[in-house]
């Protein structure tokens, strides 16, 4: 990079001395529409209950969604992703539960639909929150059978389409999962169905008041280190995204987001394709935690946001949804 200009003719802090001076000249900014909230939805009827290991993150039964969506809707946040948290009498080796279409996320994809059509509807397609060992795909022998798995979750991708998703999203890390899936849907007539691949998903330490809220992580005995990536790997994400994009994926996720921002600009410089980032559970507790002990201030949830902007992601999967949004519109 050329460098012109010097001091004193040169002051980089002229650009720096007021908020409208800094407003104008600002690269990267957050809106409402750049927003996308997890939900954890459970079973039962009126209720919501507090997250132990997630401070200000609630689950909600299907009927006590409105409270949470009025809000969405209040402040423009374009869509929402689902996230069950599967009761364990309905649990099994291969996730059984995920194939009925009565269950959780179906529920909730068809009470948003008919409630709050307008709002995009994201929905997970993987096993873990429905499996009895808390792996993300079939466990056959201690190790995780890719093709099997991919059998299950090409129905449980159609099953959701058929119920009203907008965006399939898997995040099973399975081998050749996004082109099984996109040939499915086309052949179901799903053709506008949008895929956001979890392409760059990471074996990270970063997920565990995730498994808390989705009741997985009690079940979980051994690491997904045979199928998520190694975090000490780039490269590695490159040829995945290619891989996902050559099978049909519309968009890229990469997770967790904080911890790999290198990631979302090496992909963003690399593919021409929409780069999405996920604001684990583990970076949102961490943040929310050290608001609460008031070690930071709650512009620093701002500050966490913008730089998934600044790195490259046209959009952010985060807990912090509705508070970025209020912040912007107040």
């Amino acid at each position: 990079m050329k460098i012109f200009g010097s001091y004193p003719k040169t002051r980089l802090r002229r650009l720096r001395k007021s908020i409208w001076m800094r407003d104008l000249v600002s690269e990267s900014n957050i809106s409402h529409k750049d927003l996308i909230l997890p939900i954890f939805i459970r079973e039962g009827k009126n209720k919501i209950e507090s997250i132990k290991s997630m401070p200000g993150v609630k689950r909600y039964t299907i009927d006590k969604l409105t409270t949470v969506l009025k809000e969405v809707k209040k402040y423009k946040i374009p869509m929402v992703a689902l996230f069950p948290f599967t009761p364990n009498k309905k649990k099994d080796e291969l996730g059984s539960e995920s194939l009925n279409p009565n269950n959780l996320v179906c529920r909730g994809i068809e009470f948003i639909k008919k409630k709050f059509p307008d709002i995009g509807v994201m929905c997970d397609v993987a096993l873990d929150p429905y499996t009895s060992h808390g792996h993300d795909g079939v466990l056959i022998k201690k190790k995780i059978d890719n093709d099997k798995t991919i059998q299950i979750l090409v129905k449980q991708a159609i099953l959701q389409a058929k119920k009203g998703c907008d965006v399939i999203a898997p995040s099973d890390m399975m081998d050749g999962r996004i082109g099984v899936i996109r040939k499915a849907l086309d052949k179901e007539n799903f053709k506008d169905i949008n895929i956001l691949s979890y392409a760059v998903k990471y074996a990270s330490y970063f997920y565990g008041p995730f498994r808390h809220a989705v009741g997985s992580k009690s079940k979980l005995k051994t690491d997904k280190k045979t199928y998520q990536m190694d975090y000490r790997n780039s490269s590695e994400s490159l040829r995945e995204v290619g891989f996902d994009i050559k099978e049909g994926a519309d968009m890229i996720l990469v997770k967790p987001g904080m911890m790999y921002l290198d990631m979302i600009n090496k992909i963003k410089k690399n593919f021409n394709i929409p780069v999405i980032a996920y604001q684990v559970s583990g970076e949102y507790s961490m943040i929310k935690n050290a608001i609460e002990k008031k070690i930071f201030t709650d512009d620093a949830i701002l500050e966490s946001i913008v730089s998934f902007k600044r790195a490259g992601a046209c959009a952010v999967v985060t807990y912090f949804a509705l508070d970025v949004a209020k912040k912007i519109k107040n």
